[in-house]
């Protein structure tokens, strides 16, 4: 059974505009350095999870589409390159730290924002909306996705 996850992107560096545009609508979800979301996706994401794909960091951040896990987690080729805001000098090849995984696109939808999530109850319990959090990544459970994608059809 699939499960559902929210995936944190600044729109600079990786918007939904973006995974459209990309080659076969995928992109690699690179530079996340926090280990509860580096071991979600090494340990609980599997190909077919659904994603909501959130835009943070940014003048209205929310919910700005529909996107799927396709394959399994690898190492984050980023945190081997020098030149990459993302380099991590303890990772090595044989030791990699960081992991990624490649997301595909659903489809784009209406953005739905941070304060219109803040003011559905049935939302509520959603991680992203709890005072403190700022993981990148967090498990949505199913009535939290049937209530965004109920939203998201308004």
């Amino acid at each position: 059974m699939a499960r559902h996850w929210l995936m944190k992107s600044e729109p600079d560096e990786a918007s939904i505009d973006d995974l459209a545009a990309a080659p076969d609508r995928r992109l690699p979800w690179t530079g996340v350095r926090n280990y509860q979301a580096r071991n979600f996706m090494r340990d609980a994401m599997r190909p077919g999870d659904d994603v909501l794909f959130y835009h943070s960091s940014c003048a209205e951040p929310g919910i700005a589409g529909l996107a799927r896990i396709v394959g399994a987690a690898v190492p984050d080729e980023t945190q081997f390159d020098p030149a990459s805001p993302y380099h991590d000098p303890k990772s090595t090849r044989d030791k990699p730290r960081w992991l990624q995984v490649e997301v595909e696109l659903v489809r784009k939808t209406r953005l739905l924002s941070l304060r219109e999530m803040r003011q559905a109850p049935e939302l509520a319990t959603m991680r992203v909306l709890q005072p403190g959090n700022r993981l990148s990544i967090t498990e949505v459970d199913d009535a939290e996705w049937a209530a965004v994608l109920a939203r998201l059809e308004r």
